[in-house]
């Protein structure tokens, strides 16, 4: 009989556990691309850590310009050695991963001159990456699931008009996915202005090299204060806590795994709108193995 009741205590244990994380549930989505030392992107959906991988960046694009993808050393876009990406995206996507071509980072030559020139990228991306048809693109015939807005230059004119009509491109049998990488500081001097179209599935708040509004040696009265005006005014499916996934990885702002766990998460998931975290980068996060730290709390 005792070895019954145990076995009874072990199941009703998990079942509380699995509807205890089911309640808040979150994902983990990262940023692959700027270094050759992180591994394939297959190799990457292969580690089972991460719901969405944003392909980083197209850094080159608008105003006229012929739009190029830069993955660092991964691949040559110049003599079209991006299309072996191609069974890499379908792989992750056959695992329930998205898959997201990531617009801007922090160095680029970007900007939308008007409105018509944002209608012209976004037919661009439509063809090149989604599911429109063109004779050159760049990662072949692999159709990715989203657009990721990471604008950090540049003006803040017209990303409006380029989420309306690369919105415009969904499809009942096929949505395209709007993301978007905003600093904390409220409103997003880039694209909070694109955000208030209520367009955008998922945001990836920039919760560091920001000190007024992220979290410090035990100190989260910054960062949920942002939060909280984050998941209140900006309309979108789910916001995610964005972090470096090691102290190099940026300026100011990494979290320990501990503190994650123990103070941040529990003050920040009860929210409706909250969707995970968000990592950058791969390559840090193969450092640190922070993913595999959190993965089971977030």
């Amino acid at each position: 009989m005792a070895i019954k009741s145990a076995i009874l205590l072990a199941f009703a244990t998990s079942v509380i556990l699995v509807l205890a994380t089911g309640i808040d549930a979150g994902d983990i989505a990262i940023y692959w691309g700027q270094n050759s030392n992180e591994g394939t992107l297959a190799e990457t959906c292969a580690t089972g850590n991460y719901d969405f991988v944003n392909l980083a960046f197209l850094p080159t694009f608008g105003n006229g310009q012929t739009p190029m993808i830069n993955l660092a050393g991964h691949c040559d876009p110049y003599s079209n050695g991006c299309t072996n990406l191609s069974s890499d995206i379908k792989s992750c996507q056959a695992q329930g991963i998205k898959v997201i071509l990531s617009l801007g980072g922090g160095a680029g030559s970007y900007f939308l001159a008007s409105s018509d020139d944002a209608r012209r990228v976004a037919a661009y991306l439509w063809n090149n990456f989604l599911g429109g048809q063109s004779a050159s693109r760049p990662f072949g015939d692999a159709i990715l699931d989203g657009i990721d807005f990471d604008i950090e230059g540049g003006t803040n004119q017209h990303w409006d008009d380029l989420a309306k009509y690369v919105s415009g491109y969904s499809q009942r049998s096929r949505k395209v996915y709007l993301t978007a990488a905003p600093q904390c500081p409220f409103p997003d001097a880039w694209v909070g202005g694109a955000l208030k179209t209520g367009l955008f599935d998922y945001v990836w708040v920039q919760f560091y090299n920001n000190p007024q509004c992220q979290y410090t040696d035990g100190d989260i009265t910054n960062l949920e204060n942002a939060w909280k005006q984050w998941t209140t005014n900006v309309p979108a499916t789910k916001i995610f806590l964005g972090l470096p996934a090691s102290p190099e990885a940026a300026g100011s702002g990494f979290i320990p795994e501990s503190d994650l766990i123990s103070q941040v998460l529990p003050a920040i998931r009860g929210s409706a709108k909250y969707g995970g975290v968000m990592l950058w980068s791969k390559y840090y996060d193969d450092q640190t193995g922070y993913s595999s730290a959190i993965k089971n709390y977030v």
